[in-house]
């Protein structure tokens, strides 16, 4: 709130007229607040859980059109759906643990926390897929959701013109063809998990449009879209699949706890 522009009907009301539809379409309450931050990168991200909230760089808005921002603000909300904030807020503070235990252990104790941490990382890559599926209910044409990641992978507004849709999908069909070589799978695999010096928490654009096409075409998302699904309660985030995500919510709180209890261990000890 103190460095960000706080959309409203007077700040960004176009925006905040796409943001309130999409919170509707997601069936969200109470409504999440949404900030617009001075940033050339074309990020967004969403946290909080009694109280979430999302941010949209200014390089979205500068990159995109208006069904793109759309589907954007449609992903976060779908984090925010699916209960993926507080997990995501909670494996945040595990990461500056598992950081501090490793100072004090002058590297050992990243041994004990490696599990942890790759856990988290593909959970959180898992969760990426989910919210793309939001999007493309909300906005029920995998066009804009397509060419949003398209834009986010390697868009430009002067070159617009000169970006193909239909070329970025046969990029992706050519990656996953790589998949037919075991050293690839390999070589992704270390990708993935810090080869390269950090490890990433989203996958590859050309693997969410693989896996979001698949989806476009499932029984799952037609049944959807027929009004098949498990309908939330009265308030809160949607209670579809709830026994996994507080499974999920409990064991990485005991995880934490229990590497909580190893750092203060080492500290008496010292």
């Amino acid at each position: 709130m103190g460095n960000t522009i706080q959309v409203g009907p007077r700040q960004y009301s176009t925006i905040y007229q796409m943001f309130r539809e999409c919170v509707r379409d997601l069936d969200i309450y109470p409504e999440p607040t949404l900030f617009v931050s001075q940033n050339p990168e074309a990020n967004s991200y969403a946290l909080g859980q009694d109280n979430p909230y999302i941010v949209i760089n200014t390089g979205i808005l500068d990159l995109l059109d208006e069904a793109e921002i759309r589907t954007v603000l449609a992903h976060e909300l779908g984090h925010i759906k699916c209960g993926h904030t507080i997990l995501i807020q909670m494996a945040m503070w595990a990461m500056s643990a598992a950081s501090a235990l490793g100072e004090l252990t002058f590297g050992i104790g990243n041994l004990v926390t490696q599990g942890l941490i790759y856990a988290f990382f593909e959970w959180r890559r898992k969760a990426e897929l989910s919210s793309d599926r939001a999007a493309l209910l909300v906005m029920d044409d995998l066009n804009p959701v397509m060419s949003t990641m398209m834009k986010l992978s390697g868009g430009s507004k002067k070159y617009a013109n000169e970006c193909s849709l239909q070329e970025f999908i046969k990029q992706s069909e050519d990656y996953q063809a790589l998949d037919k070589d075991g050293l690839n799978q390999i070589y992704k695999i270390l990708i993935y998990n810090g080869a390269q010096g950090t490890m990433l928490s989203h996958p590859f654009s050309v693997e969410r449009l693989h896996y979001l096409r698949a989806w476009a075409v499932s029984e799952e998302y037609q049944q959807i879209r027929r009004g098949n699904y498990q309908r939330s309660p009265a308030s809160g985030s949607v209670n579809v699949a709830a026994e996994s995500s507080e499974n999920q919510t409990e064991n990485l709180r005991r995880q934490i706890e229990e590497l909580q209890r190893e750092i203060d261990r080492i500290k008496r000890s010292e």
